[in-house]
């Protein structure tokens, strides 16, 4: 496709390279970016055959079967459906080419191989990733610990209304104010877009 960029004409290989803002929007994988819904590109690695583009919202991987094949597979993961987990930085020894950036969303693991000279940038996206990680975690602790709190509320409750004859409104009552309690706390525990801490971490 003319005005994308070329992967012979830069030399990519298996060993990706990080792709600079400039070029974001030379890129296939910008194509299925989702700027209506105001997503936005904050990291971006090339190889000769994969992108991986991390968004606020999630990972956009095309993936190419090889360097040779035209077909690519699209697979989108957002953040609040496949969380992060097991972020891992290795770093070149003497020899190497390459770096690497490993890490996990839901089941699917990942494995980078950068060229070594974007080592500084791949810091950056280490940072943010393990920043999500961890606040996906404490989060998902704190959305179990307000679902528990409402069951204890609701039992104890139960005992005290239990008499009553009313069951009726009562169940409407209770019912209503479950469920917007949950909403509640669903908005404030469930992140989907975490453009801020790209913001704070990506230098690039």
């Amino acid at each position: 496709m003319f005005g994308k960029l070329a992967a012979d004409a830069l030399g990519l290989s298996n060993v990706g390279i990080v792709v600079k803002p400039a070029d974001y929007d030379k890129v296939d994988a910008d194509d299925y970016i989702m700027h209506e819904d105001n997503e936005k590109i904050y990291f971006l690695i090339k190889s000769k055959s994969d992108e991986y583009c991390f968004t606020n919202l999630g990972l956009v991987h095309l993936d190419g079967t090889s360097a040779t094949s035209k077909k690519r597979m699209l697979r989108r993961y957002s953040y609040h459906t496949h969380p992060i987990s097991n972020v891992y930085l290795e770093t070149a020894g003497t020899v190497d080419l390459d770096v690497e950036i490993k890490f996990t969303m839901g089941n699917e693991h990942y494995s980078i191989d950068v060229n070594k000279k974007h080592l500084e940038e791949l810091k950056d996206l280490y940072k943010a990733l393990v920043k999500i990680a961890s606040t996906m975690h404490d989060n998902e602790l704190a959305l179990q610990h307000a679902k528990e709190s409402l069951h204890v509320a609701q039992s104890t409750l139960g005992r005290v209304t239990g008499q009553q004859a009313d069951v009726a409104s009562q169940f409407k009552s209770i019912n209503q104010y479950t469920f917007d309690w949950l909403e509640d706390i669903r908005y404030k525990y469930v992140v989907k877009d975490f453009g801020k801490v790209f913001e704070k971490y990506i230098h690039n």
